[in-house]
């Protein structure tokens, strides 16, 4: 069986190879069973994808290893503590837990902060830099009547 510590050890390394790499310090796994699913590093400037977070991608892959959009019973080692995105996308994905090294702190001081994000999501949103606007057409639920009508969709 292998310890919460030496998963962890492999996302630092995945992190420092992706650092040599011309990448960012990120790396992650994903493992269910004591099985390595999937692994992923950081790729936002490799592939100039804003969301191509090491736990993001990890999280793709894995899905089409495993073939479902759920991850439940695996458990997501990172690196560092995930920004929001990351966090959003592992609930999302239904890990059943989140095992990582570094915090939000460490990431800040190496030009990574994401504390900014944590604390724009408990501000009004009048507050924000970004605006977020609301135009509600007649049809603004079609696509969720569409939805709930088709017979075979798949829940989720």
């Amino acid at each position: 069986m292998t310890s919460d510590a030496e998963w962890l050890e492999r996302t630092i390394r995945l992190a420092t190879e992706n650092v040599a790499d011309g990448g960012g310090p990120f790396g992650a796994v994903i493992v269910r069973d004591d099985e390595l699913i999937a692994e992923g590093q950081n790729r936002v400037t490799a592939s100039l994808d804003p969301t191509a977070h090491a736990e993001v991608v990890a999280i793709r892959a894995a899905c089409q290893v495993v073939g479902d959009f759920s991850l439940a019973g695996a458990t997501l080692y990172t690196s560092c503590e995930p920004c929001p995105l990351c966090l959003s996308a592992a609930l999302w994905a239904r890990v059943d837990r989140v095992v990582f090294a570094a915090d939000r702190d460490d990431a800040a001081r190496g030009g990574f902060d994401d504390r900014e994000f944590y604390e724009l999501f408990s501000r009004d949103r009048s507050t924000w830099d970004v605006t977020i606007d609301s135009l509600r057409p007649d049809d603004a639920t079609a696509p969720f009547d569409a939805w709930l009508a088709h017979e075979h969709r798949t829940d989720y």
